[in-house]
């Protein structure tokens, strides 16, 4: 599938912070041996509403069917384009409601604050209809934001988000660390830079992790297969495997970049 080409520009990111070095992943479930092997490109939560209405959505159709993952046609498409153009990311529009149509629909439905199903149903049309975004809490600079209310990752520039991408941080549940202690699985807040990457399967004591970029200790933003609507992960950010590609790809999350969690 081709990638998005985005109604809004991308120019080059290089914000700057300080963080920790700590090595070792400490956020995905385990990863077979048949998943590191892949190729490299490979009920109803609600949130608080955060959004702000963008300006109207250019599409030649309108939007007006219950769509959901597997379906296809015109109002697909659709749907897809004014995603687009609101920037909720999406892997190219070719009028197949797939994983990453799902994604941005979950990301849609999260920013306004109504039941993350990832079903295009009344309140989700009605969200796409007003041009429903999420706001930044940055308002200078090129930051990537990780909300962690709305489990949102947000590609921001002098506090316009250009880019909104669907993700899953730390579950808040208990569980054993490698040394055998108790740990709770938490994305620390606060903002930090970029300091190490790996451009590959990165295998680590709870797994391996799609592309990491390392910002916090063992703490990154990686892809990986499972992006649920709630938090599941032991302190990462989890995107598609998809997205990863295209955050590496623009450069949003090159070593030095700024990631501010929220």
């Amino acid at each position: 599938m081709g990638r998005m080409v985005s109604p809004r520009s991308h120019s080059a990111r290089t914000p700057v912070r300080t963080t920790t070095l700590t090595l070792g992943a400490a956020c995905a479930l385990a990863v077979g041996t048949a998943l590191l092997s892949a190729p490299a490109h490979a009920a109803p939560v609600p949130a608080p509403a955060l959004s702000a209405p963008a300006a109207s959505v250019p599409s030649s159709v309108e939007v007006t069917e219950d769509l959901r993952k597997g379906d296809s046609g015109a109002q697909v498409s659709a749907l897809q384009e004014q995603l687009a153009a609101l920037g909720y990311w999406i892997d190219g529009v070719d009028g197949e409601f797939g994983l990453h149509t799902e994604h941005a629909v979950l990301a849609l439905q999260k920013a306004a604050g109504i039941g993350r199903d990832g079903v295009v149903g009344p309140d989700t049309r009605a969200a796409l209809s007003a041009g429903t975004v999420p706001t930044a809490a940055t308002g200078s600079g090129s930051v990537v934001e990780i909300d962690l209310e709305l489990q949102l990752l947000l590609v921001v520039t002098d506090g316009e988000v250009e880019s909104v991408i669907h993700t899953s941080t730390g579950s808040g549940q208990p569980y054993e660390g490698s040394d055998g202690s108790e740990r709770i699985a938490t994305t620390p807040t606060g903002e930090y830079a970029v300091f190490r990457d790996v451009d590959s399967w990165d295998p680590g004591p709870y797994g391996a992790l799609y592309r990491p970029k390392y910002f916090n200790g063992g703490i990154a933003v990686h892809g990986y297969p499972s992006v649920p609507a709630q938090p599941a992960s032991k302190g990462c950010a989890r995107v598609s495997l998809a997205a990863m590609d295209w955050l590496w790809e623009q450069g949003h999350l090159d070593v030095h970049a700024t990631v501010s969690v929220r």
